[in-house]
């Protein structure tokens, strides 16, 4: 078969058009160095890493919430003690069905932390809430927060299918419950894959939020992510598999 001049000639132009606007979305991939950001999760067993020495803000995994208990189910050890860093205590819940000695003891948790010494910042719920259940998650979270100390944030991670196919509003409910979201690009050690595109969606979303990296993962920045209004930044996963290689 043969290709006319002016073919090839809109052929090249169709390619040149699309690498343009690829450019324009996106910005080159990289490896997440954590040596490269200020924002941490840490969770306990994780090892300590020269990245923390500048860190300015650690989200610290304090207990767990599950099905059928309860009482909180610690996942520290011992009372953290950090330094000149602003500290979020996480709590990773698998239900909402909460009982009064679990609300007490998150409170009781909180008092011991700020007494240590650490200047924390607030609360994050690391829940994987459904998508079309945003209202009811936004009714829980409202009434937790009106427990909470004042001077106390609430936070939350979320899903990237939120600024996608989260209903709106369950998503305007949301926004009058947290002060922040971060939003996970991986699911346990794995970055998930096309997560790209759930991020060009982000417009969708009135709330203030982060990105959360995988420390070791792969990270390509949309270019119109550092325009966003209500972008604040990353947080990275520490995991001891990076840190002891």
């Amino acid at each position: 078969m043969r290709f006319s001049t002016t073919g090839r000639a809109y052929r090249w132009l169709a390619l040149l058009l699309w690498f343009g606007i690829a450019r324009i979305f996106y910005a080159q991939p990289v490896v997440v160095d954590a040596n490269r950001y200020d924002a941490f999760w840490l969770w306990a067993g994780v090892a300590t890493q020269p990245a923390l020495a500048h860190a300015h803000t650690v989200y610290l995994l304090d207990a767990e919430v599950r099905p059928g208990k309860t009482a909180l189910i610690s996942q520290r050890p011992a009372l953290p003690h950090v330094q000149n860093t602003d500290v979020w205590m996480v709590v990773r819940v698998e239900t909402l069905d909460w009982s009064p000695t679990l609300y007490a003891q998150v409170l009781t948790d909180l008092a011991r932390w700020r007494q240590a010494g650490n200047r924390i910042a607030g609360l994050q719920i690391d829940f994987d809430a459904h998508t079309q259940h945003l209202e009811e998650y936004a009714a829980f979270l409202k009434d937790l927060r009106r427990r909470l100390p004042g001077d106390c944030k609430l936070g939350i991670t979320g899903l990237l299918d939120w600024s996608s196919r989260g209903d709106p509003q369950g998503l305007d409910a949301l926004a009058g419950a947290v002060d922040e979201i971060v939003l996970q690009i991986y699911q346990g050690r794995h970055v998930i894959p096309g997560y790209e595109q759930y991020l060009i969606r982000l417009n969708r979303l009135r709330i203030p939020f982060r990105i959360g990296l995988l420390e070791g993962g792969g990270w390509q920045q949309p270019a119109t992510l550092a325009s966003n209004p209500y972008f604040r930044g990353f947080v990275v996963f520490l995991h001891n598999h990076v840190a002891n290689r």
